[in-house]
């Protein structure tokens, strides 16, 4: 049950044979195809189950994070291709791989929910300029806190934890790609946030 203070992984149970699911001649081309290389069979898969993807994503995050944890899904249902197991619709297997994404996304936003972090590092400011500074320091928290989770998870681990790309892709298990795509993404709405109150 998700919610819970700890949430379990989910083992959907094994299903038959179904003519619209991977076992049709088509999908099972484009799997092996997929599992072989070909990116066309890749795009193949993720444009057929994208959509699969997203509602399950949806049951647990708002619009713009279910966007990116099916992204996200996605990707891990790409690399982990060759371990999948024919005796379970592939349809189902991609609804776990996204339930089981967003379970380990929610765990971590509880934890670093309990993580404070300290002040912008910044210089001292001149006593002229004190005010001022204090003002435009809140309105970057206050802009900050008003992000997504995953948008101030990744900035948080960035600006204030000093993590790189690459760190932070390997602390959140996904592609630094993707830690671009959110940092980008919730510099892009701060900028917004910020600019609509000094209007």
């Amino acid at each position: 049950v998700v919610g819970g203070s700890n949430p379990k992984i989910w083992r959907p149970p094994l299903k038959t044979r179904s003519s619209s699911d991977i076992n049709t001649l088509q999908a099972k081309e484009h799997l092996e195809r997929a599992c072989a290389g070909d990116s066309e069979s890749r795009a193949w898969i993720v444009n057929q189950y994208s959509s699969i993807a997203y509602r399950v994503a949806r049951r647990y995050v708002d619009d713009d994070e279910a966007k990116d944890l099916a992204h996200d899904a996605l990707i891990k249902v790409l690399l982990r291709l060759r371990t999948y197991d024919s005796r379970w619709r592939f349809e189902t297997w991609v609804a776990t791989v996204t339930r089981n994404t967003c379970i380990d996304w929610l765990r971590r936003r509880k934890r670093l929910a309990s993580y404070e972090p300290g002040p912008v590092p910044c210089r001292q400011p001149l006593p002229d300029d004190s005010f001022a500074d204090a003002q435009m320091r809140q309105t970057v928290r206050d802009a900050l806190n008003a992000l997504p989770p995953m948008y101030r998870e990744v900035l948080e681990l960035h600006h204030y934890q000093d993590l790189k790309y690459r760190e932070i892709a390997e602390t959140l298990d996904v592609p630094i790609g993707t830690v671009m795509n959110r940092i980008f993404r919730a510099r892009k709405k701060m900028a917004a946030t910020i600019g609509k109150q000094a209007a």
